[in-house]
């Protein structure tokens, strides 16, 4: 994509553009008109010194005409050599300019009683003091096109001036905190209406992130508590000495459920914020692991897959643990659900997290759209979030999360983090 630059240097370069078509328009308009003058002036001479040869010869037919350095005549019978150049004996009568020997010439032709008058001026030194002239209008319109550069670049500066300021205030703007910018750009141009726009958007955003903060408070609150109610309860029942093995396993399962429910529902509401919370102590990964991999034994053991482990060190992250929870669940429950009658295998290493299955695998046209929010291939049941849940915490601590798949072939997803 096409480099743009600064609204800065654009409206610097639209004026020099303008100063220097402008100033090539003048002196090209002026160098016409002086040298239309300047054959103007030539021809007018000719024409004179011409005259007043003719009027001198028809006093003293022995008059000889002019022979200067820069003016030279001719005068003889029509039908005879009269002693001109061959580029000017066949000239009609009237003005000409010809080149003897590579010398530019203006020549005027006259005939009368039966002579012929030829009058030639040497153009070298016109031409010399046009080129130096041409030189003068050249210099002058540089000139022009650096004035109106530094012209353009100065006033450039005091009409972006607000527009920068606006830019700063709305980038220095917190989400807890959002400026009136009305007040410090009170203008009745263009610039005040933009501002005042910015702040009603301003408004209706703050609004809005009202809502949310009020949303997640509420929501945190009224989900604790039931999920507190089913721990509690779990852990009475968990006390019951009557209950069977199966019975305690089955308890024991739903208060490890709600346990994990709220620290979901924390990690959640974490993601939520736009800064990142401060970490108390590292994260065990290869517990967050192990604990993730016992979780979704029964799901594997449904869809009659073998769920390997192998794990070449522990890591200690610094990340919540919840946010670990999410992003191995995800990772480890897609590839049992793309799988059946195969193998999900999770490597833990010292800077990566690999989870490989043997399932049915990724199109090549899928690729690019399962960490897009909402997206669903054509034989998913799940909801469309989870990957581009992994994606958002992936992004928010630095780490990188990479697919490789084929159709038929399974899937290997790659969890590197960060160093």
């Amino acid at each position: 994509m096409r480099r743009r630059h600064s609204l800065r240097f654009r409206v610097a370069a639209a004026f020099a553009g303008l100063g220097a078509l402008l100033s090539l328009l003048f002196a090209a308009g002026i160098w016409f008109a002086a040298h239309n003058v300047s054959q103007r002036l030539m021809d007018q001479t000719l024409r004179a010194e011409l005259d007043d040869y003719m009027a001198r010869r028809a006093r003293n037919p022995h008059s000889l005409p002019p022979d200067t350095a820069g003016l030279r005549g001719y005068v003889g019978a029509v039908d005879a050599d009269d002693g001109a150049p061959p580029e000017v004996r066949g000239l009609a009568p009237g003005q000409h300019e010809v080149s003897i020997a590579g010398v530019p010439y203006r020549v005027s032709v006259a005939e009368r009683k039966g002579e012929r008058y030829t009058m030639l001026f040497d153009e070298r030194r016109q031409r010399a003091r046009e080129a130096r002239f041409l030189a003068w209008l050249a210099g002058g319109a540089a000139l022009m096109t650096l004035l109106a550069s530094a012209g353009g670049l100065w006033l450039a500066g005091r009409v972006i001036a607000p527009v920068t300021e606006l830019a700063r205030a709305v980038g220095q703007a917190q989400a807890e905190n959002l400026p009136r910018l009305a007040g410090d750009l009170r203008t009745p141009d263009e610039i005040g209406e933009l501002t005042r726009a910015f702040d009603a958007y301003l408004a209706r955003l703050a609004a809005f992130i009202e809502r949310e903060r009020a949303f997640t408070a509420d929501a945190s609150h009224e989900l604790r508590t039931p999920l507190a109610v089913i721990r509690g309860a779990a852990e009475v029942l968990g006390d019951d000495a009557q209950l069977t093995a199966n019975q305690a396993r089955r308890v024991a399962r739903i208060e490890r459920a709600a346990a994990e429910m709220s620290a979901l529902i924390a990690a959640l509401l974490l993601l939520a914020r736009e800064e990142a919370a401060p970490v108390d102590e590292p994260c065990d990964a290869a517990r967050v692991v192990r604990d993730c991999i016992e979780r979704y034994r029964g799901l594997a053991a449904q869809r009659r897959n073998a769920l390997e482990m192998a794990m070449d060190t522990a890591p200690m992250l610094e990340v919540d643990p919840a946010f670990l929870v999410i992003v191995v669940g995800n990772l480890v429950r897609n590839a049992i659900a793309h799988t059946e009658d195969g193998t999900v295998r999770v490597q833990l290493l010292a800077d990566r997290l690999v989870v490989a299955d043997t399932g049915r695998g990724i199109g090549s046209e899928e690729m690019d759209r399962v960490f897009q929010r909402y997206y669903r291939g054509p034989e998913s049941s799940g909801a469309g979030i989870g990957l581009s849940l992994v994606k958002r915490i992936c992004d928010r601590h630095g780490w990188t999360i990479d697919l490789e798949s084929s159709v038929g072939g399974g899937t290997t997803a790659t969890l590197r983090f960060a160093a």
